[in-house]
């Protein structure tokens, strides 16, 4: 099994119960999540060794999320203790018609204040893949040049760089991000990346004619040869609790598209994307053909949906599992 490393922001959220509304919630339910540690505790659950590095206050709600990811089997010696707070963020659970609504309360987090490297140096030893998003540059300006910095010494240390470009338009503009992006993808292996990412962060074009299937992902390649790999997940929202999911990967040139997952009902949709991820490069790094790769990865982000919290916890042989078994049917 492969050594990886995730880094970035893991936080406490609060979700309402289904039906209730924010501004008229009395109970809230607890999860600790965030995307880099999300896909570290699919990629334990996978049975590979994982660390995650982040930076947590030296209070109980540090010493939770300690507790959360070391059940999952997570390595913790990179987590750092120190700061004032842990990033907070509230769900307004989604139904129907009506969407989810997210609001932030992570302004001055321990991880957020972060200045300078503080990990040791032998923070990317014995690692073969870093796997890091979008969602820690759009912290501040301090970190976009922070994260570039580890970014280049990961490379230096012969680290594959996994990266989710992950938008979100709650952090910063697509302005500040497209600028970032043209300075980090260069340094990238494997990239999640859809058609808008092509087009608002790469200034790909949209074709005037009919074109093949994979035109978005050969042209970010045309752009970025460096990167090996890209992937990305079609959504159909039938509505906030119905949903039809497909994966896509181009992989050195070789296109595939897995089969659509009729997700209904949508217990938690959020880390599905982060399942996602985790199942490529699980396939990646145990040499999977690239259909089988789409295919568990898929499913992984589709039985994530079944789940409450941020985070995977169904094993490799479960997801696979499923995938023979088909949906709904129960294995004896």
């Amino acid at each position: 099994m492969a050594n990886i490393l995730t880094l970035g922001e893991i936080m406490l959220r609060l979700s309402t119960t289904l039906g209730d509304r924010i501004a008229h919630s009395s109970m809230f339910a607890a999860h600790y999540g965030g995307g880099e540690a999300n896909v570290a505790i699919s990629l334990a659950n996978f049975g590979h060794r994982v660390s995650f590095a982040s930076k947590v206050p030296k209070n109980a709600l540090g010493d939770a999320v300690f507790q959360h990811l070391r059940s999952y089997g997570v390595d913790c010696r990179h987590l750092l203790r120190g700061g004032s707070r842990l990033g907070t963020y509230y769900i307004e659970t989604g139904i129907g018609e009506r969407a989810a609504r997210v609001v932030y309360d992570r302004a001055g987090s321990s991880f957020a204040r972060m200045k300078e490297n503080e990990w040791q140096s032998d923070l990317f030893d014995g690692i073969d893949i870093v796997h890091l998003s979008g969602i820690t540059p759009a912290l501040s300006t301090t970190w976009q040049t922070l994260l570039l910095t580890l970014i280049k010494e990961a490379k230096a240390a012969s680290c594959k760089i996994s990266f989710d470009i992950n938008y979100r338009g709650k952090l910063w503009t697509t302005a500040e991000a497209r600028v970032f992006l043209q300075e980090v993808l260069p340094y990238v292996d494997y990239c999640s990346a859809g058609q808008l990412d092509a087009q608002v962060f790469m200034d790909v074009a949209a074709p005037t004619e009919e074109v093949e299937d994979d035109y978005y992902y050969q042209e970010m390649h045309r752009k970025y040869p460096n990167i090996q790999l890209f992937y990305s997940t079609s959504r159909q929202v039938l509505s906030a609790s119905h949903n039809q999911l497909t994966g896509s990967l181009w992989h050195n040139g070789n296109y595939v598209v897995s089969a659509t997952h009729e997700i209904n009902p949508i217990v938690d949709r959020v880390g599905g994307g982060d399942a996602f991820s985790a199942g490529i490069l699980h396939g990646l790094v145990t040499k999977k053909q690239d259909q089988e790769i789409i295919d568990f990865a898929t499913a992984a982000s589709a039985l994530k949906h079944t789940i409450h919290g941020d985070c995977n916890q169904f094993s490799a042989n479960e997801i696979q599992e499923f995938i023979a078994t088909g949906s709904g049917k129960i294995i004896r």
